[in-house]
């Protein structure tokens, strides 16, 4: 037997959220999938950890996914389970791809205090992988860049941060911005966007922003609206967008500053849904883009809850999850394909191996949103490579059941081709040059040098 199943089939957390248990569905798909890698191994050269990141090896698990939900959620030829020709076409794009959520840290931060939450997270996510004492070395600039750009096809990346005071973060707006410079000289320019995080319930961190403008220049504003102090609308702590004391106060500055560009963490508030942080719910995201129609709000997660105890299904209003978002742009006559855009880095990660969840998600979405307003994010480094998390959106479909009976759209190649890679192009204003530039280099040779050179712009920035 192969010691590992599939990257697709850990059992997953972040430091948002506890892992669900597996269910007899998982247990189904992780025996099938562990069967098709056996068969492979003994036809394989290579080491068992190169076949489980082999694409063979994520059609042998999108299809285990299949057959232990009883019914098509990825459409992936059962050829593409050993044939390595087959298994590119089954997952072959031809759009340069965007992630729009990328972390690393500054590994001289990692330690102490300062490490311990990430440190217990990543430990939940990948046990297997974050055995013992967790190195910062794992995560830092080098590995983001042999992780994003190496393991994958990803050719555009925004790179974001935790909440936390330049201090008490991993990694500060300084930090970001050296690594997008550097990736400018060794990459190409505009391969590498940024946030500038803003937690405006502080004291001084709106004053701040202007000088953020001139010094760093943002790609966009990142704000986590469950972050901080408390406020008047947020007595146990945080805030949110629709707040007069706060949130309209930020989205002046927004406003008058530029990028019209507001990144907002919203969901994955917590593991018990009754004790979830009340300020990451998205119920301010359709007052706020109605209340300043110019700015464009990405909804880093979409809203999503994980809840270990059920699923996401078919809209009906709940207080809670993906509803939430839907309910707020409901209420605030916010059209699809408006100014809000719905952001899929951890949301896709966790629910691909509950498919019939990602079909109501991804239906919900696509009928309140819009398909020009999904954008892609994997929330790496976190995860480890994101090409099986790319490849297993390129397979998925909604299946002809669900779209009868829930009046939820097809969602075709081209539509997902818009989300990874259009989509993302028009919101981060990414002229046609630099994608053109991007979808012609599948050059990673710049990766061992710029490495060095990202490692000490960390450290020089610090």
């Amino acid at each position: 037997m192969t010691r590992d199943i599939s990257p697709l089939m850990r059992r997953v957390a972040t430091d948002e959220f506890a892992a669900p248990q597996h269910t007899l569905a998982d247990a189904r798909a992780m025996a099938t999938t562990a069967a098709s890698l056996d068969r492979l191994a003994q036809h394989a050269t290579s080491e068992p950890l190169t076949v489980l990141h082999d694409r063979r090896a994520t059609a042998a698990a999108l299809r285990a996914l299949n057959e232990a939900w009883d019914e098509t959620y990825f459409d992936v030829p059962a050829e593409a389970t050993f044939d390595t020709e087959a298994a590119e076409a089954a997952f072959g794009g031809s759009d340069p791809l965007i992630d729009v959520q990328t972390h690393l840290v500054d590994a001289h931060k990692f330690h102490g205090e300062l490490a311990k939450p990430l440190s217990g997270f990543l430990h939940t996510v990948d046990p297997q992988r974050w055995e013992g004492k967790l190195d910062g070395a794992l995560l830092d600039a080098a590995a983001w860049a042999a992780t994003v750009f190496g393991t994958s096809e990803t050719s555009i990346a925004v790179l974001t941060s935790t909440p936390g005071v330049r201090n008490g973060n991993v990694l500060h707006n300084g930090q970001i911005a050296a690594v997008r410079e550097v990736m400018d000289r060794y990459a190409g320019s505009g391969r590498l966007l940024s946030h500038t995080i803003v937690h405006p319930n502080i004291d001084g961190e709106l004053a701040e922003m202007a000088q953020y403008a001139e010094t760093l220049r943002p790609n966009g504003w990142k704000c986590y609206t469950l972050y901080g102090p408390p406020t008047r609308s947020c007595p146990k702590g945080g805030w949110f967008l629709d707040d007069p004391d706060v949130g309209f106060p930020f989205l002046d500055a927004v406003r008058a500053l530029g990028p019209k560009l507001v990144a907002t963490h919203k969901g994955l508030g917590g593991p018990i849904p009754n004790a979830r942080v009340q300020a990451a719910s998205p119920r301010d995201i359709g007052p706020a883009a109605a209340a300043y129609p110019d700015i464009t709000f990405l909804v880093y997660h979409s809203g999503y809850e994980i809840n270990p105890d059920g699923y996401e299904s078919a809209y009906a209003g709940n207080d809670d999850g993906v509803d939430r978002l839907i309910t707020s742009l409901r209420n605030s006559n916010i059209p699809c394909n408006s100014n809000v855009y719905a952001e899929l880095g951890s949301t896709w990660f966790l629910m691909l191996r509950r498919p019939r969840e990602a079909a109501h998600v991804m239906g919900k979405l696509l009928n309140s949103v819009g398909s020009q307003r999904i954008i892609w994010g994997t929330d790496s480094i976190w995860y480890g490579s994101p090409q099986p998390l790319i490849d297993a959106f390129r397979a998925f479909v909604i299946p002809d059941r669900m779209q009868e009976e829930f009046g939820y759209p097809a969602i075709s190649a081209a539509m997902k081709e818009q989300m990874l890679s259009a989509n993302a192009q028009r919101v981060y204003s990414i002229d046609d040059a630099t994608m053109r530039a991007a979808g012609r280099d599948r050059d990673r040779t710049w990766i061992p040098e710029a490495s060095r050179a990202l490692l000490a712009a960390v450290d020089q920035a610090r």
